[in-house]
Order: C-alpha cells, then structure tokens, then sequence
C-alpha cells in the first residue's frame, strides 16, 4: 500500500487556472487549460518529475457545482498514462465563512493496477481582509488507491494578493492511511500576465527518500 500512498500522494499545489466561461440556460459553465512542468499532488510527483498536460470543465449553478478535469500521469507505481477527476459539490455560506461539501473520483483509464477510489471533501474558507484568505480542507476515504485502506487529508492552506496580478500562496498538509502517515507543504507564487496565469511552487514531502518538488505551470 505505501507504494501506492507514495505513488498516488496524487489541490492543494495545484496552479491557478484561468478559465473561459459561457452562460447556460441555468448557470454557467467553464474551462481550463495548463501545461505544467511536473504535476504534484499532496507532495509527490504524479509524473515523474517531467511535464504534464492539463484542462477541465466546470459547472456551476448558485452554490451547486460540477466538474471533470484530467491530466497527464507517468510512473507513480503503476503502469498509466492518465487521470481522470470527476467532481460534485455545494458551496454555502454562514456569515463570512464559505463551505465546501463534495465528493471526488479519481480514475486512471487503462492503469494496470485499479487503482480508482472515491473521497468525501469537507472544507472551510475565510478572508479576513480583501487580500488575504485561509482555510482548512478535510478529505476522507475509506477505500483508498482501491486498497480497503481508510484515508483522511487534512490541509491547512492560506493565499495573499498584493495586487489583482500577483498573489502568494501555500500549505500544510497531512496524508493520513491505515498503512502510515507523512506530512507535506507548499510554497508558491502567481501572476497574471495578458490572460495567462504563470505559477511557480516549492513541494515537499517528509517520507524517506523522497526528493523535493518544483513545478512551473502556465494556464
């Protein structure tokens, strides 16, 4: 199993992506792009410390929303190619603290291991000034990587806009399995330039042998 935790310790690092958006009859709908120069999640490359491709599709209807986004993957354990993240949720709001209750699935067409599981999210956000924002994000599955193995993420993150262009961001995180537990961090930054988002992230993960991360993703 820790060779799929470590494999799979596959939003936390994820870039800002620009989006496109068109109206719909109810509600609206958006995409995204990104090419990123190593593809991180939850402190472990998900593509072999190389490039991957990215892009999504969003669907958001006042506090209800709906997704699917992919990437590119290589060489985390298994033999795949891709990945394939489908998403529901509800965003309400009590007074100045936003929620966030969904559920993802992660997927990996053609893997030769299955390795598709399921997590509940369960998350909350603040922003005690205009420019600075916190919030705390729990992840929990009880069939982890397909392994029968209970998961909980927990994730501190926090961002600051020193304009509309530039911003800073990070966190802390814990991966936490019936097979062991690591913690990971997060440090980065992103500017918007003529359309395009450009981010740069530090990613580090404290399990042996396991070499810091950083990426560079344009979106």
């Amino acid at each position: 199993m820790m060779k799929k935790l470590i494999g799979l310790a596959a939003m936390a690092g994820a870039a800002t992506i620009a989006t496109t958006g068109v109206a719909a009859a109810e509600g609206s709908v958006s995409a995204n792009v990104a090419l990123t120069s190593n593809y991180v999640w939850r402190g472990i490359t998900q593509s072999d410390g190389d490039a991957a491709i990215q892009g999504g599709f969003d669907y958001t209807n006042g506090m209800f929303y709906a997704g699917v986004w992919g990437s590119s993957v290589d060489d985390f354990g298994v033999s795949a190619s891709s990945e394939l993240d489908l998403y529901v949720g509800v965003t309400p709001t009590l007074g100045p603290v936003t929620f966030d209750f969904g559920v993802v699935g992660y997927y990996y067409p053609g893997a030769s291991d299955d390795i598709d599981f399921n997590e509940l999210k369960a998350a909350a956000s603040i922003s005690p000034t205009e420019a600075w924002s916190v919030g705390l994000t729990s992840y929990f599955s009880d069939d982890f990587a397909a392994s029968g193995e209970d998961s909980v993420y927990l994730e501190l993150g926090s961002s600051f806009a020193f304009s509309d262009a530039f911003s800073v961001s990070g966190a802390f995180g814990n991966q936490d399995t019936d097979s062991g537990d690591y913690d990971t961090w997060n440090l980065g930054a992103t500017y918007a330039f003529h359309g395009f988002g450009l981010d740069l992230r530090y990613h580090e993960a404290d399990i042996p042998g396991q070499d810091e991360e950083i990426s560079f993703t344009i979106s």
